[in-house]
């Protein structure tokens, strides 16, 4: 009987950083454990990825590193190679684009398409920035997103939202480089003709029903708000060049080449295999389903754009499932490294094992919604999940058969009620997988192994051989006998999952041979009874967090807010103080002395940022519910004051917690909060220089700061939970005192 087929396609990650738990959770792992899985069913699998070189990502980082692309490229597709194979992911190819190979393959689809007509050249406009004196790719330009509002949206595509954006769509756009607004300048391109492809696309949409309710809602949205024809070159050296005379100075867009790296990836692998053609029996056989996993804002990527580029080459099979998952987080954010232990895969490896990163990863796999990362949960689920169920089950099997019978011992008569409980559940958790892994439902999976580890867990409680062995020493190896079953058919069930760990235990069971093509059989295989077992040694190591104090702790002890400045009148007891009716998303009254500073017209109205967790006091006979934060220079006042959208009551905590201690006005005199410039990315002029983190804000402009204590060489910026900066209502000395 021939074996099925099946290809997968894996998201090609930018060669620009290491790879981080969030590339893992969303688009490794599962396609890995999906592979594995085929694998132990006996399926021949093609698996194929490998670094987009070419994504504006990488000249980014070239640019600021003083190196080219191809450098930069490079040095990171063999950091990425090798902690991917560290992870235990096994790719039949994992490539670049930057290879002879690849460029021939898009280089020929480009010419098919414009053969037939899907390509056409057309004046467009496109960023240009007058002070770097050149085009701005996308990533270059950033702005906000007209739908969500984050400040920080790329031009092309909001990493928040999703939303994705012709040139000239973003919000108040800026050059990454130089901080100035770019023009929009006449240039030529090839568009990409979508709307040839508009009806035959609603028809392969309707027909995948099959596709998970996230990759179709976010398909239709894009259907039916109208497809449109998409620039696909660009005026960069970097990249595939564009094959065409007179076109020099161009190449193809990545977000066109770097899917067809699917294609050239399967190309370049037969190549190596030493028959040329061994990828069309996964290309042109329509009885193949091929899967590509990917993040959800790479979704219209594959389920518009990549079928159409097939659609109009013709004879290669459309992609049969798209597998998209959403996000990892740290508290609702893009994960931190500043955040307990680095989260790249390099630097994560060195601390942890792969398996108990394999585990938790795919025990919080952001399936269905955006899943939350956290150093705690990792330890919680480590320690509670792996070690004391998984692998303590395993140890008490294998140690307590190792000690007393040092052999697999046999089963016995009179237990055909326990073998039928094992038997039911061992079948029971293989359909569960079967059903679960198959349909790409990998958390589902997973419990039912973890559900087949507890039954394991409660059998040996109930069978008791400790107590056996001093009454019944033949049936104490029978009941030993069922529970090395359970854990047989555990270490292959758990194997697309847990690769290195299970075949440590296929070992410790007497088995020979390694777990992989074609051993889901061997899940209900007889034991090898009489066989001396090796000495067991624990799997599963717990895990600990060493948990480092950031230096910006003690400013998690401040719940400042948001306020609009609702009214303004005059202190009737004190010449000197304003009476403030505020909005911080609830009405507040603040007592404050601006009204040397400002009228109360020019406060009205004005948004301001307030500390909400200051003891409330009564300043001349009025109670103030806490304080507007101003900053002090000479004899100029000015108020802080959002540097952008902002709505009362928006939390400004930088990313941390806030507090929610009630604290005296001595308590907040301790706190060290100063106004500076921003001089570029990593550093800030208070009233000495001092690193920060300001690769959110814009060069040259003041901005509030926390400092540790005075004079700290290091700073945290104010933002609010929107990533808002926090300015100054006017121009004040750097190192200005906040009061």
């Amino acid at each position: 009987m021939e074996r099925s087929k099946v290809f997968i396609g894996v998201a090609w990650p930018y060669a620009n950083s290491a790879i981080h738990l969030g590339h893992v959770a969303g688009s490794l792992l599962p396609p890995d454990i999906f592979s594995r899985y085929h694998k132990l069913r006996g399926n021949r699998v093609l698996m194929v990825s490998g670094s987009d070189q070419h994504g504006t990502p990488v000249t980014v980082r070239a640019d600021k590193e003083g190196l080219t692309p191809q450098q930069v490229a490079d040095r990171y597709h063999e950091v990425n190679k090798k902690a991917i194979e560290d992870l235990g992911i096994e790719f039949s190819l994992f490539t670049k684009t930057h290879t002879e190979n690849h460029i021939q393959v898009v280089q020929e689809i480009f010419t098919s398409l414009l053969k037939k007509g899907h390509l056409e050249q057309r004046e467009t406009l496109q960023y240009f920035c007058p002070s770097c004196d050149k085009f701005l790719p996308d990533r270059y330009v950033e702005g906000r997103c007209a739908k969500c509002g984050n400040e920080s949206s790329r031009s092309d595509q909001c990493d928040k939202c999703g939303t994705t954006f012709e040139v000239g769509e973003i919000a108040d756009p800026i050059c990454i480089t130089c901080k100035c607004r770019p023009e929009m300048r006449e240039t030529r391109h090839y568009f990409f003709k979508l709307t040839d492809f508009e009806q035959p696309l609603l028809s392969y949409v309707q027909g995948s029903d099959h596709w998970r309710s996230n990759v179709q809602l976010f398909t239709q949205n894009w259907l039916e708000s109208g497809l449109k024809d998409r620039p696909i070159t660009r005026d960069m050296s970097w990249g595939v060049p564009v094959p065409l005379p007179g076109s020099e100075d161009k190449v193809i867009y990545v977000w066109f080449e770097a899917v067809i790296g699917y294609l050239s990836a399967s190309k370049e692998w037969a190549k190596a295999t030493g028959n040329e053609d061994a990828w069309k029996e996964f290309w042109t056989d329509p009885s193949v389903k091929g899967y590509y996993f990917l993040g959800k804002d790479n979704i219209p990527f594959h389920t518009i754009i990549w079928p159409s580029i097939l659609m109009g080459y013709g004879g290669l099979n459309l992609p049969y499932d798209v597998p998209a998952n959403e996000f990892l987080t740290f508290k609702g954010e893009k994960l931190s490294k500043s955040k307990g232990p680095s989260i790249d895969i390099p630097s994560i490896l060195k601390t942890f094992d792969p398996d108990q990163l394999r585990y938790y990863l795919a025990t919080n796999m952001p399936e269905g919604k955006d899943a939350d990362f956290s150093w705690e949960d990792f330890e919680t689920k480590v320690n509670n999940e792996l070690v004391a169920t998984l692998g303590n089950y395993f140890h008490r099997v294998l140690s307590f058969t190792h000690k007393n019978f040092h052999e697999v011992p046999p089963f016995v008569a009179g237990l055909e009620t326990e073998s039928k409980q094992v038997d039911d559940a061992i079948s029971a958790a293989m359909a569960e997988v079967e059903t679960n892994v198959s349909t790409c439902q990998f958390k589902k999976g997973l419990k039912a192994i973890m559900d087949l580890a507890q039954f394991g867990n409660r059998f040996f409680d109930a069978c008791a051989p400790w107590s056996l062995l001093k009454t019944d020493r033949v049936k104490c190896g029978g009941v030993l006998h069922l529970n090395l079953k359970i854990v047989q058919a555990l270490a292959v069930l758990g194997f697309p999952y847990l690769p290195f760990t299970t075949q440590r235990l296929w070992g410790f069971l007497a088995n020979d041979g390694a777990l992989g093509e074609g051993s889901w059989d061997l899940i209900t295989k007889d034991l090898n009874v009489g066989r001396e077992l090796p000495e067991p040694k624990p799997l599963y190591r717990k895990v600990e967090i060493q948990r480092e104090e950031s230096p910006f702790s003690a400013f998690e002890s401040l719940d400042l807010r948001v306020g609009l400045i609702e009214s303004a009148s005059d202190h009737p007891n004190a010449d000197k103080l304003m009476v403030l009716k505020v909005n911080i998303g609830r009405p507040i009254q603040l007592v404050a002395g601006l009204k040397a500073f400002y009228s109360k017209e020019e406060l009205t109205g004005k948004k301001v940022v307030v500390i909400t967790n200051l003891a409330p006091a009564k300043l001349r006979g009025v109670e103030s519910q806490g304080m507007v934060l101003a900053a002090e220079a000479g004899d100029k006042v000015k108020v802080l004051t959002p540097a952008g959208p902002a709505e009362p009551g928006d939390r400004v905590n930088s990313g941390l917690s806030s507090g929610t201690k009630v604290l005296s006005f001595t308590e907040f005199q301790a706190f060290t909060l100063r106004t500076g410039t921003v001089l570029n990315d990593q550093e800030a002029a208070l009233d000495k220089k001092v690193k920060a983190d300001t690769s959110g804000l814009v060069k040259g402009v003041q901005a509030a700061f926390f400092l540790p204590k005075e004079g700290s060489d290091i700073a945290l910026p104010l933002y609010t939970e929107k990533k808002v900066s926090i300015g100054v209502d006017g121009d004040l000395d750097n190192g200005a005192k906040v009061r």
